[in-house]
């Protein structure tokens, strides 16, 4: 008995946040109204050489003597004045900006992309200055990896080189972004290629007819709609949504084709993919190597700057995350969610 009464306070608990929550929401939403909807994404910017100095500073003062560390420190701060003398007017230094891409099957990423970008374009010198893309994707909906790949054309022409780093995956849309680079660099056990497209469409037109529902599906074009989960499946529609596929996937070969030309691409483009290694020695990449090498590398001759984009975190996300937290804590105080599960 007492554990059923502690089971009604914990849902009476419950609800009272509920009401309490949609209450704060609505107030939080007229107020979010009122000052303006402010969802931009937040860019992050780390000196990646400061970064890495700092980093390996604290390992050298557990190693090394005093005076080791001294001279270490003064040798830096010699190297870093060097290079701010020869930085001049007719050489400047060069710049190498890090970016990531980590793809779904929406491409949704693709909007802090773009705004990533538009921050950079400004700020870019064609002869001096380098992107590296850190990418990685299954791949995923055509329409969203095509907008994607078109912001990387932009990075592409404004700058002297980009980089496309691969690290575990880039198949499929990973691939229609990862060939636009000027280099696409994998490591050896890397997924790539999947030069293919995919469609499936679950149907339950015979279970319906089955059932004796009926179903009307009504449109306006002989090939508005192909097949669809409820409709009739007949030759022509499975022929006509075969022939779509097949004309996207000429396009997803011309796009590939015209980025690395000289690659056999009807070896390539049969919907396969090969890990690093062999992509190499089919030309899907130009070497095999990890992004921190890559870094790495331009951090010997360049200020290497990381920039983290993110979605910024708005006032109703906030309450929501408390509001749940303190759903979770109503019944995990109670002894009916603390069962053998608990």
């Amino acid at each position: 008995m007492v554990e059923w009464v502690q089971v009604f306070v914990g849902l009476i608990g419950a609800l009272g946040l509920v009401l309490i929550g949609l209450g704060v929401l609505a107030v939080a939403r007229n107020a979010q109204r009122s000052a303006g909807n402010d969802e931009e994404p937040r860019l992050k910017i780390k000196d990646l050489g400061k970064h890495q100095h700092k980093r390996s500073l604290v390992l050298r003062e557990a190693i090394l003597s005093k005076d080791d560390l001294k001279a270490f420190e003064k040798r830096y701060k010699q190297e870093q004045k060097e290079h701010k003398n020869k930085e001049g007017a007719d050489q400047p230094r060069s710049r190498v900006y890090v970016v990531d891409f980590h793809g779904d099957v929406q491409a949704s990423q693709t909007t802090l992309l773009r705004e990533t970008i538009n921050a950079l374009m400004p700020l870019l010198r064609k002869d001096h200055d380098d992107i590296v893309l850190r990418l990685e994707s299954p791949g995923g909906v055509v329409h969203g990896y095509g907008l994607a790949a078109s912001q990387l054309l932009r990075l592409r022409g404004a700058s002297r080189k980009l980089t496309i780093c691969v690290d575990k995956v880039a198949a499929s849309g990973g691939y229609m972004m990862a060939c636009l680079g000027h280099e696409i660099v994998a490591a050896p056990f890397a997924i790539v290629g999947s030069i293919g497209v995919l469609a499936g469409v679950p149907n339950f037109n015979r279970l319906i007819k089955d059932k004796k529902i009926d179903y009307y599906e009504l449109t306006a074009g002989k090939f508005k709609r192909t097949l669809s989960p409820l409709g009739d499946v007949t030759d022509e529609k499975v022929a006509k949504l075969q022939e779509q596929i097949e004309d996207v996937h000429e396009l997803f070969k011309a796009h590939v084709q015209k980025a690395r030309p000289t690659m056999d691409l009807d070896r390539v483009a049969t919907g396969e993919y090969w890990h690093g290694l062999r992509a190499l020695e089919l030309g899907l990449v130009d070497r095999l190597a990890t992004s921190d090498d890559v870094i790495a590398e331009a951090l010997a001759h360049a200020d290497v700057f990381e920039i983290l984009a993110q979605e910024k975190e708005t006032l109703k996300h906030k309450l929501w995350g408390r509001f749940f937290g303190g759903v979770a804590q109503v019944f995990k105080a109670s002894r009916w969610a603390q069962g053998p599960f608990g």
